[in-house]
């Protein structure tokens, strides 16, 4: 018998290509006369019937299709088109939740969800329908060109209904907000931006050790390290003490430096390269005596941060070189325990720095601190040197108990790997 429906489906293939549409038909039958179940060849009748105009044959050969099996989510998906093209909502919105029950991420049935509810005139929930489309849509250079119009389509619909909201939105709390002008409502406007897509959503992305609970702040503020002071008072005594190291020419080594056997990604164009270099005064929980001896009042003040203790790993200190017309693309660090402070020495017009949503210009002499684990990059489109004093400190809400623990925890992954820098911070 599944030799006869084997010959009889390649008579039908033959006959659907060629257009004849009286002999494809009569092949197909045939096989439903043997197999009323027959899948494949339900789904091929609908198809052919679909194509061919005649779309209440094509629904009941996919109805069929969905009764009798229902779980592929393009099953649904066949009938959700034959039910759209004979204007049957109900059986079209019934289809749609069919497909999106067996498959929730279905492209194809999220841009009929949405495309189904624009027209019913259900704004809001067009929106999460398209939304949630553009969301699981691989590139558009990996989309089949059939999608890519409807793709585009739910990408502008729901950017404009963003835009609608959030300026809906701005009119509504502006008198809320002016009623607590001089508060500090940056995390509450943060999260409307978010929300209304003018801002996206960056969380700590630890690459190796990430430690939970700790909010992920883009930039602290900077009265929360009143240390940094004496920092800032020193600019100019710590830049003198860069200038003769730089004049001296030695010590200058890449900040990336990677060996050729491990993927680059993101850091081909700045591997072992001058563009980004570095002085390191402390490396790796490792003071460098020969760079340190040099900088005595650096080192003095460094003395004074609360630097992170990881033997192996932390702290670290150097002086960040990034030559004109250079960028550092975006990337993340290692551990959310430290935080990284910069305190600018040499900055020329044209550099800028982004902390997840936050750009901002260094202005020599005033230091920041900020979390590497949220996506950050920065450039030098001046056509000049830029310096930078950079060193990691404490995530300040550590207890002292849990920093001891993760100096223990240092000391552990060393003596199990063999080796330190286990992670690297």
């Amino acid at each position: 018998m599944s030799n006869e429906i084997a010959s009889l489906e390649r008579q039908a293939e033959r006959a659907a290509a060629a257009g004849q549409r009286e002999a494809a038909f009569k092949a197909w039958e045939r096989i439903l006369d043997i197999d009323p179940g027959h899948i494949a060849t339900l789904t091929n009748l609908g198809r052919f019937s679909l194509r061919g105009g005649d779309l209440v044959y094509a629904k009941r050969a996919f109805q069929r299709v969905v009764d009798l099996d229902g779980s592929d989510a393009q099953q649904w998906v066949n009938l959700a088109l034959a039910c759209k093209g004979l204007k049957d909502e109900a059986g079209e919105e019934a289809a749609i939740k069919g497909a999106l029950t067996v498959d929730p991420m279905d492209l194809l049935a999220l841009l009929m969800r949405g495309t189904l509810l624009e027209q019913q005139g259900k704004k809001q929930k067009a929106a999460v329908a398209f939304g949630a489309a553009v969301a699981v849509s691989p590139p558009a250079d990996r989309l089949h060109p059939d999608l890519l119009p409807a793709v585009q389509y739910a990408s502008q619909f729901k950017r404009e209904y963003d835009a609608e909201f959030g300026k809906f939105l701005d009119a509504y709390l502006a008198p809320h907000l002016d009623a607590h002008q001089g508060e500090n409502l940056k995390r509450f406007r943060d999260s409307v931006d978010i929300m209304v897509g003018r801002k996206r959503r960056f969380d700590s992305q630890s690459m190796m050790h990430h430690y939970p609970g700790l909010a992920p702040i883009a930039f602290f503020e900077r009265n929360d390290f009143p240390w940094l002071d004496a920092f800032e008072a020193a600019t100019d005594t710590i830049r003198d003490e860069f200038l003769d190291v730089l004049a001296d020419e030695k010590g200058f080594v890449p900040y990336i430096t990677y060996p050729d056997d491990v993927p680059l990604n993101q850091w081909a164009q700045l591997n072992n390269s001058p563009d980004w270099s570095a002085y390191h005064l402390i490396k790796q929980g490792v003071r460098i005596d020969a760079h340190a001896e040099k900088c005595p009042a650096t080192m003095s003040l460094l003395a004074t941060a609360p630097q992170p203790n990881q033997p192996g790993r932390t702290p670290a200190a150097m002086f960040s070189l990034l030559k004109p017309k250079t960028s550092i693309p975006p990337h993340t660090g290692v551990s959310n325990v430290r935080l990284v402070t910069h305190l600018p020495l040499i900055v020329p017009s044209g550099c800028g720095f982004r902390v997840g949503n936050e750009t901002r210009e260094w202005v020599p002499g005033k230091a920041w601190v900020f979390d590497d684990t949220i996506e950050h990059e920065a450039w030098n489109r001046s056509d000049q040197l830029r310096v930078v004093l950079i060193f990691d400190i404490w995530h300040p809400h550590l207890s002292q108990a849990e920093r001891n623990m993760i100096t223990a925890f240092a000391g552990a992954v060393t003596a199990f790997t063999g080796e330190a820098g286990g992670y690297d911070a």
